[in-house]
C-alpha cells in the first residue's frame, strides 16, 4: 500500500477508535473520575485500533503479533501521556481562562485523543508494524 493510502487508511481506523474511545469516556465517567476515564477509555481504543491497524493498514508487517502488541502498547503509552495531558490542561486552565462553559469536558478531550496522529502513525509505520525486523 503506498504511503499517502496507507496513512489515509491510519487515519480513518484511528477515527473509528477514536470514535469508541471518546464514546466510552463519556459512559466511563458517569462512575469514575475524568482523568481515570480518559485512561480506561484510551486503553478500550487502543485494542480496537490495534485489531484494526493489523488487519485493514499494517497487514504485511514482518513482526510476530506478540511483538506487535508490545511495540503498539510502548507508542500508545507515549500517546495517552500526550493525549492525557493535553485533556486535563485544556479542561483544567485554558478552557476556564478562555471562559468556555459549552461542554468542556468533550472538547479537551476529543483535542487530546487528536493530537498524537502523526507521532503514533510514524511510531507505528517504522516500529510497531514494521515490514522488517
Amino acid at each position: 500500500m503506498p504511503a499517502n493510502s496507507r496513512f489515509a487508511a491510519f487515519v480513518l481506523v484511528g477515527g473509528i477508535a477514536a470514535v469508541i474511545n471518546f464514546c466510552s469516556r463519556i459512559l466511563l465517567n458517569l462512575v469514575m473520575p475524568f482523568a481515570v476515564a480518559i485512561v480506561f477509555a484510551y486503553l478500550i481504543g487502543m485494542v480496537t485500533a490495534f485489531i484494526l491497524n493489523r488487519r485493514f493498514v499494517f497487514g504485511d508487517a514482518a513482526t510476530s503479533v506478540q511483538a506487535q502488541a508490545w511495540r503498539f502498547t510502548v507508542v500508545n503509552a507515549a500517546a495517552v501521556l500526550l493525549t492525557l495531558g493535553i485533556s486535563l490542561l485544556l479542561n483544567n486552565f485554558i478552557l476556564p481562562w478562555m471562559g468556555a462553559t459549552w461542554h468542556p469536558r468533550e472538547i479537551s478531550h476529543a483535542i487530546g485523543v487528536a493530537a498524537p496522529i502523526i507521532s503514533s502513525y510514524l511510531g507505528h509505520r517504522h516500529w510497531t508494524f514494521a515490514r522488517h525486523s
